[in-house]
């Protein structure tokens, strides 16, 4: 047994030893990869390639940037792009919603995606800069370091941090005082949602639903700098940006700019008009409207099936976009007006309202109070087209027909189906 122990104590400084060699191995090996940003050579070019906007789904509806830097004598051709993210992330969906999903940046040859593009029938274009040596070797610095395991990660956020404010920031910081964008703090006279919405007019749902989520910060009139949350913003405010040379000069920032791909202009394929959000909800509302007025004149009747079934789904949808408003982290869906006339508390309370002991005095006390709150949210609910009129009225339609004059406090209201 002595024996054993005295082996034993033999192996410790070994093992102590090979411990300590692989540890200062894996600093050296995480140093050098910290170290190796090659050194540019005069022949180098930086430049910036916007991608337009494409209709495979509502992720490439704004476009893309990317920023690709190229020297022949060294043989490299990166482009870095910060719009990556893995569809098999744990919780996918959630992380999504709540706005916490990790982008990271992802780097690879312009070719390797080039014909993606362009089945798909996306524009691509380039912008050389009129970097330095010196800019463009700070900018790849930069650029390699975020590049890290440790350092690719991001949180996206839809306005303010993204694929197209990601390398607008990069070569800003690269060039420093001496970059000039003459619109930076000049207002574009639109919102974050104007903007926004200028890419979806095409797309109707889409729009409808994301201007549903989206609350009273996207409503904050933008910028030049904070417009550049969109990729062809970027594109526009940097053709009109200047640098400041070492020598005093001022040079144009971008110093050439090529079309790599045309996308080819195709006859879009219209929403059938039957299918337009606005008429949908049109034909709902008068449906709803026709059925109301005929029971009620005719019959004498307020149906409460109905009720429940209407504001029971409005209250559901309520408690979607309310839980969007408390669970994402960028603001964007705070101080949702829409839902003013989309409240979450109709679920569970027009049971409540409607129960077969609920009073006159109770149901009309409910349905006043909610007219009142769909008025407000006519007024102050911003979504293109005619859905926060269109569908607030046919809600406010069943409101009238509930609201009954009280003339004894707990009278049951006799006209309830």
């Amino acid at each position: 047994m002595n024996k054993l122990v005295e082996k034993s104590r033999g192996r410790v400084p070994r093992v102590a030893w090979l411990c300590g060699l692989l540890t200062g191995l894996l600093l050296l090996t995480h140093q050098a990869s910290v170290a190796q940003v090659p050194t540019l050579s005069p022949a180098s070019r930086v430049s910036l390639v916007t991608y337009g906007p494409g209709d495979d789904d509502i992720s490439s509806a704004f476009g893309h940037t990317e920023i690709r830097i190229v020297d022949p004598a060294l043989g490299l051709d990166r482009n870095y792009s910060y719009g990556g993210f893995d569809y098999r992330t744990d919780s996918f969906i959630i992380k999504f919603l709540r706005g916490t999903l990790p982008y990271l940046l992802d780097v690879h040859n312009l070719y390797q995606v080039m014909f993606y593009y362009q089945q798909t029938n996306r524009s691509i274009r380039e912008q050389q800069l009129n970097l330095s040596t010196t800019q463009q070797q700070r900018l790849l610095a930069a650029l390699e370091k975020n590049y890290l395991p440790e350092n690719r990660q991001y949180q996206y956020q839809f306005y303010y941090d993204n694929c197209a404010t990601r390398p607008r920031d990069m070569i800003a910081e690269a060039c420093g005082d001496s970059l000039t964008i003459p619109s930076r703090s000049r207002m574009t006279g639109k919102s974050y949602r104007d903007l926004m919405n200028d890419y979806l007019n095409e797309k109707p749902w889409y729009q409808l639903g994301m201007n549903l989520a989206i609350g009273h910060p996207a409503d904050e009139q933008t910028d030049g700098w904070h417009a550049m949350y969109l990729p062809n913003q970027v594109y526009d405010q940097f053709a009109h940006a200047t640098l400041v040379r070492a020598n005093g000069q001022t040079v144009p920032l971008v110093q050439g700019e090529q079309t790599i791909f045309a996308a080819q202009k195709l006859f879009r394929q219209q929403l059938p008009f039957l299918l337009d959000p606005d008429v949908v909800f049109t034909i709902f509302g008068v449906v709803i409207a026709l059925f109301t007025i005929r029971r009620y004149r005719t019959a004498g009747k307020v149906d409460r099936w109905l009720d429940r079934l209407l504001f029971g789904t409005v209250g559901f949808l309520g408690w979607f976009l309310l839980t969007l408003w408390l669970i994402r982290d960028d603001g964007v869906t705070a101080w949702n007006p829409t839902l003013l006339y989309l409240m979450p508390f109709h679920l569970p309370l027009i049971y409540w309202a409607t129960s077969a002991k609920a009073t006159a005095r109770r149901r009309t006390t409910y349905f006043t109070v909610t007219s009142i709150l769909i008025v407000l949210g006519i007024f102050l609910s911003n979504i293109p087209g005619g859905f926060d009129v269109i569908f607030p009225l046919t809600l406010l339609i069943r409101c009238i027909v509930n609201i009954q004059r009280v003339r004894r406090g707990y009278e049951t209201p006799a006209r309830v189906a």
